[in-house]
């Protein structure tokens, strides 16, 4: 069926491009209908229009709550041109078919994402005759197109020009993206007002999880392909993701993120946020294999690099603070797949460019980073959805269970070690230094086995340093392997039924020992 276009609404919040397209409309002698700040931009431009209170006989009413909520401009939308009652309706009523609705919302996230602004500002943009608009014209596909997105502007004008009117993929298309944009409106709306504190409510969803979740991400990128070649890939952005974050990162030079990569930068970022400043991060396969703090980046990298050198090979790296040019000389002596910091001096930049594949990304200061919204987890079926695992226990507020305290430099690097832990795969074994980490065993489904795997790894004595462990020892055997080692403090959460025979063993090898009481896997 033929959709000639030959009367378009248009009624916008973001002006961006509308003036170019309503010429190229007017050149078409297509009919504008428009209202409020839109229908004055284009008539100052000398745009011909015709206002939505002149055609509906109706003035905007409620300070401009209700200016298109009207059979005219509904009815005109809605139609079925290929129903004979419906075109009866409209010539009985004197209402002109809509065959082009192009409508954008209020910026009701920006205004809610505002500091300081009141709730009754935030109400205020929940737009109600744009969504309405936007729906009817995409329910109505088969004869009326729909536009939400100043970027489609160029190729709609283009098409009408060629042909007259948009067709059927098109209309589809327009259509889609349109639902896609209401329902995000919609999900922003509602998160807004479940996370508000009103006497007499429930909990704020902050504190509780909700009967039905819903989420809107926008594709930042395609990606050239998933964790392997024949997996298609593509990395999304949350829209209400604010503060640094990975997403908000500058690639200053190297090649395009993998999705590997975006993982091993995500859990890298994890990590060095929650560092002193002056840390470091190597990660491989979403595992530290080194991490270490100082006063100079450069010593950081060193110490985190001597923990593991031959783990680190390919990996990404995290600093918090500024690189500078002498860190930036010691990471060009090896490969690496990518660096994120705060920022990098230009010597340092200069220095890097020389690898030119390597990835350089810069996010700001991380003083502010703190992971947004909830931990998602995609299973068959379903969504698993928990809150974040933050460490906000104080270390030395633990429990000492054995004996022996630990001494100032004990009670420092199993400060230190037990931020690391979180941050590797369960089970997860750190040996470390107050200062870097020695030995990591990740992953394994014995935690004995970790231990064992952390110090064959490790390529410095251990005697003196200290261990960490994500759960509880189930037996003995953990902590009588770091023992002969020279492991002298021990960090862990306690709960095993076994607990008694564990503080016993680290007793008897005159070890301290500390109990937090909370654990953190990371499966």
């Amino acid at each position: 069926m033929e959709n000639p276009i030959r009367r378009a609404l248009v009624s916008v919040f973001d002006k961006d491009g509308v003036i170019d397209l309503c010429r190229r409309l007017q050149a078409l002698d297509i009919e504008i209908l428009s209202s409020g700040g839109t229908a004055r931009l284009l008539g100052g431009e000398g745009i011909a229009v015709t206002t939505v209170s002149d055609y509906t006989g109706f003035p905007e009413l409620l300070g401009g709550r209700v200016k298109t909520l009207h059979p005219r401009i509904h009815g005109g939308i809605l139609a079925l041109r290929s129903n004979s009652q419906h075109m009866t309706d409209l010539k009985e009523n004197d209402i002109s078919p809509i065959d082009l609705v192009v409508v954008n919302l209020y910026p009701f996230e920006k205004t809610a994402a505002t500091e300081g602004i009141g709730v009754s500002d935030v109400v205020e943009m929940i737009d109600i005759g744009g969504p309405a608009m936007i729906r009817a014209a995409a329910k109505n596909f088969p004869h009326v197109g729909v536009i939400v997105d100043p970027a489609d502007y160029d190729a709609v004008a283009g098409e009408i020009e060629s042909s007259g009117q948009l067709g059927d993929a098109s209309r589809v298309r327009l259509a889609v993206k349109a639902f896609r944009h209401t329902a995000a409106y919609d999900s922003a709306v509602h998160a807004y007002l479940d996370g508000l504190e009103i006497d007499g409510a429930e909990a704020p969803e902050a504190d509780r999880l909700p009967e039905r979740m819903t989420f809107e991400f926008v594709k930042a990128q395609d990606l050239r392909y998933g964790e392997n070649p024949h997996q298609k890939a593509a990395y999304y952005r949350d829209p209400r993701g604010g503060g640094p974050s990975l997403a908000s990162a500058k690639q200053l030079q190297g090649k395009e993120l993998s999705f590997n990569n975006i993982l091993d930068f995500d859990a890298a970022l994890g990590l060095a946020a929650e560092l002193p400043e002056g840390g470091c991060v190597i990660i491989k396969h979403g595992n530290p294999c080194g991490t270490a703090l100082g006063t100079e980046t450069k010593a950081s990298f060193e110490r985190a690099l001597a923990c593991d050198p031959l783990s680190a090979f390919g990996g990404v790296i995290a600093f918090n603070r500024r690189v500078d040019h002498r860190a930036a000389e010691s990471v060009a002596e090896h490969f690496f797949e990518g660096v994120i910091a705060p920022s990098f001096e230009e010597d340092a930049l200069a220095v890097l460019a020389r690898k030119k594949k390597l990835r350089l990304l810069e996010m700001g200061d991380l003083a502010k980073f703190r992971r947004g919204g909830m931990d998602l987890r995609r299973v068959s079926g379903g969504l698993l959805v928990q809150e974040w695992d933050r460490v906000d226990e104080r270390v030395r507020d633990a429990e000492v269970v054995t004996k022996r305290q630990p001494t100032e430099s004990e009670w420092r690097a199993l400060e230190f070690a037990w931020i690391v832990a979180k941050h590797v795969k369960s089970n997860a074994i750190v040996y470390a230094l107050e200062d870097r980490t020695l030995g990591v065993g990740a992953g394994q489904m014995s935690r004995v086995d970790s231990a064992k795997i952390g110090i064959e790894k490790a390529q410095s004595s251990l005697e003196g340093a200290v261990m960490a462990s994500d759960a509880f020892f189930p037996f003995r055997d953990g902590i009588d392997v770091a023992a002969e080692v020279g492991i002298r403090a021990v960090i862990e959460p306690g709960g095993s039924i076994r607990d008694k025979e564990v503080i016993a063993a680290a007793d008897e090898h005159g070890m301290t020992m500390v109990f937090t009481g909370r654990r953190h896997f990371r499966h």
